[in-house]
């Protein structure tokens, strides 16, 4: 029973109708889940495929950072609009593939107005790169004067130190006493690839040799550190609870055991990480560790798709003895709401939290294992937003944008 936008009870049909005079809406042989959470997203990249094309940079890269450089050789060509339309057209694809909340990497706060006005909850973290002091602070500056504008919404902000090696020393520093001092999350991209592992290791490789003379960063080139990645961030103190790692590919099992210690969580992003060729994040040391795991789609740069369905029946596949599909359900949705700080409020069918759920026709026989029946063999029939058909109050939401 939703009312208001919130779910005020869930139990049997015949409790429900003696309790509330209201009309009942049948859907036999489906079950009901909570909408989905895709914890790690970039929907300012929703066009990249076509963008490769129209731009002339259409190449296949061959390395990671390869493709960090096509990614920013893209974007410096974008214009206003083209940006607009690529985010506008994340959020449909995202709302009609069943996800209702995201955590969503934003890189130009101009852009923050389409997330606001749409009917999608989560939290969108607000992007920090930089350097060079000017840089820093032009950054820090511009997320002060964005944050004023998430009261009121439904949608929390966060910060985003890029990852380890695009975000300076300093810059890291005064990050983490923002963010404390304003009760701020972050997100931060983490042990992505062999490349940040061997930067990190002793200044070498393709991001000294060819990703920091790209974006006139030579100079800022470190001294060999002789540590991992995570130890890294965790020196300078960013590791703590509600900090929110995603990939995490290329961690050992002291890496690990760091986020255990810190109370970090772990988004994982397998299609991304298959994609680029990375590697595949070492989950068993996770799991083993207790560390809580979401899931995320990453961008239409590095995936094939925005939708979580995709991205669990994948994550399946690539482990098939890690998780049951009943875990991969939870890191779908509850798990995910918690890992943005969001987990009294949605991602479960629970008095109280905003009603946001899906309809998902089964198989006529289904099996046993209702969770895997869902994500393998489930058909989306209806997506509702606070107790209303996507395709109809939250239709109109999007036709104002």
């Amino acid at each position: 029973m939703v009312e208001n936008g919130k779910i005020v009870a869930v139990g049997k049909l015949s409790e429900l109708t003696a309790a509330f005079p209201a009309p009942v809406i049948e859907n036999p042989g489906c079950a009901i889940i909570p909408g989905l959470v895709n914890a790690h997203s970039h929907l300012e990249l929703t066009h990249f495929p076509s963008w490769k094309v129209r731009k002339g940079i259409d190449y296949s890269p061959r390395t990671y950072v390869d493709w960090i450089i096509q990614v920013i050789k893209i974007r410096r060509s974008l214009s206003p609009e083209e940006q607009d339309h690529s985010v506008l057209e994340g959020i449909r694809i995202s709302l009609e593939s069943g996800t209702t909340a995201l955590g969503e990497i934003l890189s130009d706060p101009a852009l923050l107005s389409l997330y606001l006005r749409s009917p999608l909850v989560g939290r969108v973290y607000l992007e920090a790169i930089g350097q060079t002091p000017q840089r820093c602070a032009d950054v820090l500056s511009a997320i002060g004067e964005t944050l004023p504008l998430f009261s009121g919404t439904d949608l929390a902000p966060g910060i985003s130190p890029h990852a380890p090696h695009t975000v300076s020393e300093d810059f890291f520093r005064e990050l983490r006493d923002y963010t404390a001092l304003q009760a701020l999350p972050l997100m931060i991209h983490l042990a992505e690839s062999r490349e940040e592992s061997t930067f990190f290791f002793d200044s070498s490789g393709p991001i000294a040799e060819k990703l920091y003379p790209f974006v006139d960063w030579s100079e800022h080139l470190p001294p060999a550190r002789r540590i991992s990645p995570a130890a890294y961030l965790d020196s300078l103190g960013v590791l703590r609870p509600g900090t929110a790692l995603v990939h995490c590919v290329q961690l050992a099992p002291s890496d690990a055991e760091l986020l255990k210690k810190r109370r970090a969580a772990v988004v994982l992003c397998p299609r991304s990480n298959e994609k680029l060729d990375v590697g595949a994040a070492p989950v068993h040391l996770l799991k083993a560790a207790g560390i809580p795991l979401a899931l995320g789609t990453d961008s239409l740069a590095s995936n094939d798709s925005l939708s979580l369905f995709d991205e669990a029946r994948f994550l399946l596949k690539r482990f098939p003895d890690q998780f049951s599909p009943g875990e991969v359900l939870r890191m779908m949705t509850l798990t995910g709401a918690e890992v943005l700080g969001r987990g009294t409020e949605i991602g479960s069918l629970e008095q109280g939290k905003r009603g946001d759920f899906l309809v998902i026709s089964l198989p006529e026989n289904p099996g046993k294992d209702l969770a895997l029946e869902i994500i393998t063999a489930g058909t989306l029939r209806e997506v509702f937003i606070q107790g209303n058909s996507l395709h109809n109050a939250a239709a109109a939401t999007m036709a104002e944008l």
